[in-house]
């Protein structure tokens, strides 16, 4: 793996019923797993567990939603969709 992944992280769905969709990291579980959400289809209360080695790593990280995150702020779907639609378009 080259590139870090963390919380926030905008990562790509290589496999599955969701390949194709940009998500945003959530939770790193362990080496092997994240929790991945959409703010659409995949909301932040339901996050999906996903390999990672299913997923391309942008590189790209939004910052301020992974912050909030990891400290236990609210944060609305509407905000993860947002922040993903321009990789979604």
């Amino acid at each position: 793996m080259d590139k870090p992944i963390s919380v926030g992280s905008v990562v790509f769905s290589r496999a599955g019923r969701d390949s194709g969709v940009y998500f945003l990291v959530t939770e790193v579980v362990d080496d092997t797993f994240v929790r991945i959400c959409d703010g659409d289809v995949r909301k932040l209360a339901k996050p999906k567990l996903k390999k990672i080695k299913h997923l391309k790593i942008t590189g790209d990280v939004i910052e301020s939603i992974g912050d909030k995150l990891q400290i236990g702020t609210k944060v609305y779907d509407a905000e993860i969709y947002s922040a993903l639609r321009r990789y979604n378009s």
